[in-house]
Order: structure tokens, then sequence, then C-alpha cells
């Protein structure tokens, strides 16, 4: 007989698989055992810090798990969460969606809003070590359907069979070291070029469908901090609004080969997410233990003052969720790290030094795959 905890598991994987199964229920099988997978390799690298298991609930609909980790020999900050929820988007808020998604109906035509789901998975791990990186990733999947009876601020049943007006995916992930280490930003890179390919059939020319390359630089245009002039990291994948129709940010031939079924669409995002760990966790193991000092850490510290600025000022997740009616600030701050600095005209940074070899590559996003 199978012990419980196989036979969820088995079930879960029973959803991902079921294309008959709303994409909802796959996307929310998928994030959950995901978040799992994430977790227990992080701390099969320090077990005598576990991460704490937070589930919640939203009062306007949906739930919650936030797994974080804080104050660990390995980890300083951590933490791998995913939410499920559902209920209304004001007019606001279609006008500002239907700018990317045409199918939508006009604000003034939505009444009081439109019923919405959003299942996602977003993770930040801060090392203590400061020659180990920072990384963040996030895949999400959001839906608007069509109901006579929506009302801002209000619940929702998710379970409802609701005509689906509006869908999409979304996804990524970057790396923010304090150093560089090559062979790091090669491994990270190669990893997820890796996974945009693994949907593509082997007899594929993939010097000319790859996603990788138009994905890598919409990372890097994503995660520059403009008033600073260099990106946050030395950056990964992004994309968002990614759905059957071709995308107005990649290009025709990028269009032509981009997975143009919602089954093909949740097999690339499963790829990729599937790809995190073998992406990071080598690097973490690399640099976990490596020699570093006071400056290394003060360095580390203002990097991480960066991070905060681009999350605060221009991540539009974070701003979404902080304009979200009943969203979980915990959760959606979760990314900032415990301890920044900001230091007035610093001396760190220059050029021929450790630290001015990483800042060459933020002004200067380089391709390493």
């Amino acid at each position: 007989m199978a012990e419980p905890s196989q036979t969820a598991s088995a079930k879960t994987d029973s959803v991902i698989d079921d294309a008959s199964a709303p994409m909802r229920d796959r996307m929310t099988a998928y994030i959950k055992s995901l978040q799992l997978q994430i977790v227990s390799a992080l701390e099969s690298l320090d077990q005598e810090a576990p991460f704490l298991h937070d589930s919640w609930k939203r009062t306007q609909g949906g739930f919650g798990t936030s797994c974080v980790l804080s104050k660990g020999t390995v980890l300083e900050k951590a933490g791998v969460n995913i939410s499920v929820v559902h209920g209304t988007l004001p007019p606001a808020a279609v006008a500002q969606m239907r700018v990317n998604h045409q199918e939508l109906p006009q604000p003034q035509d939505v009444g009081k809003g439109l019923p919405f789901f959003a299942a996602g998975l977003s993770l930040v791990i801060h090392p203590r070590n400061p020659k180990a990186p920072t990384v963040h990733a996030n895949y999400r999947y959001f839906e608007v359907t069509k109901s006579k009876t929506a009302t801002e601020g209000e619940a929702t049943n998710s379970d409802e069979p609701d005509e689906i007006v509006s869908w999409w995916f979304g996804g990524g992930a970057d790396l923010t070291p304090s150093y560089l280490y090559e062979e790091d930003c090669v491994h990270f890179h190669s990893t997820l070029r890796d996974a945009c390919n693994s949907i593509f059939p082997s007899s594929a020319d993939l010097s000319s469908v790859s996603l990788h390359p138009p994905l890598k630089k919409w990372c890097d245009e994503y995660f520059h901090i403009p008033h600073r002039g260099e990106c946050r990291g030395i950056g990964g994948i992004f994309f968002d609004d990614l759905t059957t129709a071709p995308h107005p940010r990649l290009s025709e031939a990028a269009n032509a080969s981009k997975p143009s079924t919602a089954e093909d669409i949740f097999k690339f995002v499963r790829a990729c997410g599937d790809a995190f760990v073998p992406s990071y966790l080598p690097v973490l193991s690399r640099r976990i233990n490596e020699p570093h000092t006071e400056e290394n850490r003060r360095w580390q510290l203002i990097r991480r003052g960066r991070y905060v600025e681009f999350n605060l000022v221009y991540d539009r997740g974070t701003k979404f969720g902080l304009h979200t009616p009943g969203a979980r600030i915990e959760s959606i701050l979760m990314s900032l790290p415990e301890t920044a600095r900001w230091e007035y005209m610093s001396d760190m940074g220059a050029e021929g030094t450790e630290e001015g070899t990483l800042m060459e590559v933020l002004k200067n996003p380089k391709d390493w795959v």
C-alpha cells in the first residue's frame, strides 16, 4: 500500500499531466509540487535550519503557502511562496491589462469589474556568504473570466465554469551575484537555455528557433535600474503575457517558434520551473564556504540596496500585489533582504577591482552562452 505522501504526489502529477483538466487546476498542482521540490533541495544544504511553512487564506478568495527561512547558516533569508487567488479586477486594472490583451472588454463595459484567477510561485534566496549569488524566480498563470455577478472586492467561486475571456503565462529566473564568477554565470544561463530548447525536437535548428536569446534580452531589460544605469544582476530569462497570439516583444522568427497552444506553453513553463534547482544549487554549493572579508560583506549589502531599489520602485509584481485588495503584505515583501546598505558616494566598485568587474557586466549585459 502506498504511503499517503506518495498517493498525494501521484494525484498531483496526474492532474498536472491531465490535458482535459482546467489549466487553473493544473498550474495550482504544479506550483505546489515545485515548491516542495525547491524547499527540499535548499534544506539539504543546511539541515539545521528548516523552512517555516506558513499556510494562509485570503478573505477575498484564495490561499497560499509561504515557506520562509531566516538566520540560517547557509541562507540569510529565503522565501519560496505559492499563491492561488481569485477575486475581481476593477475597471482601472482591466484598462491596464487591455494594453497587452485586446480581447478584454472595454473598462466601461465591465460594470464593477471582471473575475480573475492567478496562480504562481515566487522565490528569492539571499545567501549569507557574499561570494554566493542571490537568485529570484517566478512562474505564474493568470486568467480573466466573464461573470454577470462580479462585484469589486467580493469573493468569487474559483470552481465556477465561467467563460475564459483571456489567459496568459509569465515567469523567469535571474541571478544576482555580488562577485562575478564566470563559471557560475555560464552554468546558470546554459541550464536555462537547455530548458528553453527542451520543447523542440532534437532535429530542430536551435540557432534559429531557440527562445533563450530573446528571453535573456527581455530579462536584461526588465531588471534594469534606470536611475542607476545598471542591471540588478547578470540576468537569466523573463517573459510575460505569453499566450497563443504572437507577442509584440518577440521577433517574427521568435513568434514563429514559440509554443502556440496552451498545452505547449504550459510544458514550456514547467521545463523552465523544473530547471531552477539544477541551475542554482550547484552554484550555491560551490560558493557557500568561500573565504570572505568584512569588505566583501560591505559590498554585498550595497548590492542588496540596489535589489531593494528595483523591487520597490520598478517591479510590476510587487506593484500589483500591493494594489490588490486583501493582499498579504508579508508575502509580497518576502523578496527583500533583511539587511541592506546605502553609502553616500561609495568608494567601492572602482575599475580594476573585483567589485568593478561586476559593475562592468551590470552596465553592459553580456551573453554568457
